[in-house]
């Protein structure tokens, strides 16, 4: 009686191509899904194009350029725009005013913001109230809040004059010399209250675990705060240090509101000590009619604070702790 074999599969080569899967075609769903994707995109992708890299671009051929922003005719300068504005003194000096408004305000309003949303944290009777009333400044438009502190500010009817009057003291003109800065500090200073609900928020998510393990290994209150709650939210502060700085580099309304005079006349009455960067570049377009130099300033300034924000990446990036591994998301 004949056995039936069947012979062992003959093992594929080393060297052969792995057979390739046909490719699906994707569903209808799939398609039906990509097409929403984009039209709930769509809005923000034509924002992006029209307000942003169109106004780049547009902003760089002007830079080449010495059109006064009226007359059709000019005539091409090339990178001269961009030497001239560098040996500039003036550029320098207010670059220098924009330099030490971040360097008070970035501090003061990451450190108040993280100081207070730890004492908004606490279990305190009424402590709804005080979140509210604390991010409240933060919703009030930059104008009103700017002209609401101009009125306080002022040297014959403001409240604050009133107060030195009540306590004997002389009156004092802040819209004019150094005090206007002092005064534009205390305006950007006023919205502190949309930090601390971020940090607020950030504190509430930190591990209840982990503050346990510390407290059982007999950390006090300083170094479970030092040790425990700021590694945890250390990416929100890096957040926030990214955004504010940028917001104060890019500082323009409140310090031409707070100029003496009104209207039309507000850019070149500006104070010196208010005069920072966007206020120079705002002058050259149109109380000057030098739309070269200026777009050459903004597109150096642009250059600077991407330069400011990698290098605040790369520094504070050392110091930040992820509950998971960035380098592992995704995969």
């Amino acid at each position: 009686m004949a056995i039936l074999t069947t012979a062992p599969a003959a093992a594929p080569a080393p060297d052969a191509p792995a057979p390739s899967r046909p490719r699906r075609r994707p569903s209808a769903r799939r398609r039906m899904e990509g097409r929403a994707f984009y039209a709930f995109i769509s809005p923000w992708l034509a924002g992006t194009v029209l307000l942003t890299l169109f106004p780049l671009v547009y902003a760089f051929v002007i830079s080449m350029t010495n059109w006064d922003g009226i007359s059709p005719s000019f005539s091409w300068v090339g990178l001269g725009n961009y030497g001239d504005v560098l040996v500039d003194p003036g550029t320098w000096a207010s670059l220098g005013r924009t330099g030490v408004l971040a360097a008070i305000v970035v501090p003061i309003t990451i450190v108040g913001s993280l100081l207070l949303a730890v004492l908004l944290n606490q279990r305190v009777r009424g402590r709804t109230w005080f979140r509210s009333f604390i991010y409240l400044p933060a919703i009030v438009p930059p104008v009103a809040a700017t002209l609401t502190w101009k009125l306080i500010f002022d040297r014959d009817t403001g409240a604050l004059n009133g107060l030195l009057a009540q306590l004997g003291l002389d009156a004092v003109d802040w819209f004019n010399g150094d005090a206007v800065f002092g005064v534009l500090i205390v305006v950007m200073l006023w919205g502190i209250g949309g930090g601390v609900i971020i940090n607020l928020a950030a504190l509430q998510d930190v591990s209840a675990e982990l503050t346990e393990a510390a407290v059982l290994d007999g950390a006090n209150a300083a170094q479970r705060f030092w040790h425990v709650t700021l590694p945890a939210i250390s990416p929100v502060i890096l957040f926030q240090t990214i955004t504010t700085t940028i917001g104060a580099l890019q500082t323009f309304v409140p310090a031409l509101l707070l100029s003496p005079a009104s209207g039309a006349a507000a850019i070149t009455a500006v104070p010196e000590a208010n005069q920072i960067f966007m206020i120079d570049v705002y002058a050259k377009y149109f109380a000057y009619s030098q739309y070269g130099p200026a777009s050459a300033m903004l597109w150096l300034f642009f250059l600077a604070i991407l330069l400011v924000t990698v290098l605040t990446f790369k520094i504070g990036g050392r110091t930040v702790f992820y509950a998971v591994d960035p380098s592992e998301k995704g995969r």
